[in-house]
């Protein structure tokens, strides 16, 4: 059983940057898992944001995220990051860090995975 912490949200103006990091600890490696950002607005449904494929080291984004963020994975340290630059208003949502099964398909949809950090709350203000 993995258990996810994420850090580094915070409050910060349109076009600054951020770093969120989710560490994994539970004995099986991070890279044993299909590892994703998702986030959160109120009232909103949790969306996809950027998943990090272990073995190619090869992301795909969120068309909103695209070209700003970058997803990234440190196998020594059992870690996930998400640097987001330009942030923009829009970014301001609750982020989780979450972890499933290798073989998922559908890796944008929050229902196939099954461990979940506590969330790291991102303000962007205008």
């Amino acid at each position: 059983q993995v258990q996810l912490v994420e850090s580094g949200g915070g409050l910060e103006q349109a076009g600054g940057s951020l770093r969120l990091s989710c560490v994994a600890s539970g004995g099986t490696p991070f890279s044993n898992y299909a590892t994703s950002w998702f986030r959160q607005a109120p009232g909103k449904e949790r969306e996809f944001v950027a998943i990090f494929r272990w073995r190619s080291g090869v992301p795909f984004y969120a068309n909103s995220v695209k070209g700003r963020f970058t997803i990234a994975g440190d196998n020594a340290k059992n870690t996930l990051y998400l640097q987001m630059n330009s942030l923009k208003a829009e970014d301001t949502a609750v982020y989780y860090c979450a972890a499933g099964p290798r073989t998922i398909r559908e890796f944008t949809d929050a229902r196939e995975y099954n461990h979940w950090g506590q969330g790291t709350q991102v303000t962007v203000s205008s």
